[in-house]
């Protein structure tokens, strides 16, 4: 898994940067009611998609588990990024309109508490809006792939649109959408797969008692490619929105309140 303390001087860097960013929350805000006021940006990151989701003049606010990630955001959203733990979020019930999760459910053993957290701090109308399906979205077709293919098991994956759709009903939350937007600057090289793969990506590909060797023989056929640093096509993400019944949000209703998170680690 990756150390988001880290990875955090590097990660806007090597994740895309603006344009994905952006491509990201303009999805995102295409599936958030116009009558929202508030949103909630859980594991929130560097805060590059949360500070473009609060320039529409929604009051936004974020939440992440890595400090070095929190303190990034702070700085692009200041006065709205809390340290904390998403499975217990430090937000009271029914205070908030949209609740996003983008490329966050998939470093999760279980989203299930997540999700479960998300509902409970919708107001009625709200929504949740979550990036699904993160890992097979990578799959362009390209010479990587074909490496790649075989051994990708969605068995594992917390994040299968499924798996997100059944956990969202379970918890009162009926489906109200989706989309998809290009990863921009997200092609893979067949270095950085090999890379990402022995640093413990894809992880929800393999069985639980994969003792690592899968990786290792995998990475050795990636460095087989030609054209090493070329990047192949960017992935496409899917975004899937699932609302919370009741009346739509009061536009007056704008605070979000705090009962208090405790800080924990941020899976990837």
């Amino acid at each position: 898994m990756l150390d988001y303390d880290r990875e955090a001087d590097r990660y806007d860097a090597t994740r895309g940067g603006v344009p994905r960013a952006g491509a990201a929350a303009r999805a995102v805000l295409g599936l958030v009611p116009p009558t929202a006021r508030t949103l909630l940006d859980i594991g929130c990151g560097t805060g590059l998609v949360t500070e473009r989701l609060a320039r529409t003049g929604l009051s936004v606010h974020g939440c992440d588990a890595s400090a070095a990630m929190a303190r990034r955001a702070v700085a692009r959203v200041p006065g709205g990024v809390a340290l904390g733990d998403v499975r217990r979020l430090p937000v009271r019930d029914a205070s908030v309109d949209a609740v996003t999760a983008v490329w966050l459910l998939h470093l999760l053993p279980d989203a299930g508490p997540v999700i479960a957290e998300a509902a409970r701090v919708l107001r009625p109308g709200g929504v949740l809006v979550a990036t699904v399906d993160k890992d097979a979205g990578h799959d362009v077709g390209s010479d990587i792939d074909t490496v790649l293919r075989p051994h990708r098991s969605r068995a594992h994956a917390s994040d299968r649109g499924d798996l997100v759709t059944d956990t969202a009903a379970a918890h009162g939350l009926r489906p109200a959408g989706g989309a998809r937007f290009t990863g921009h600057g997200q092609g893979r090289t067949p270095q950085d797969a090999a890379g990402m793969l022995l640093a413990g990506g894809y992880r929800s590909w393999f069985d639980d008692g994969d003792d690592g060797a899968t990786a290792e023989r995998l990475a050795a056929a990636l460095r087989a490619l030609p054209h090493q640093s070329r990047r192949r096509h960017d992935p496409s993400y899917t975004l899937l929105a699932f609302r919370r019944p009741g009346t739509a949000p009061d536009p007056h209703r704008t605070e979000t309140g705090g009962r208090g998170g405790a800080a924990g680690a941020r899976d990837d």
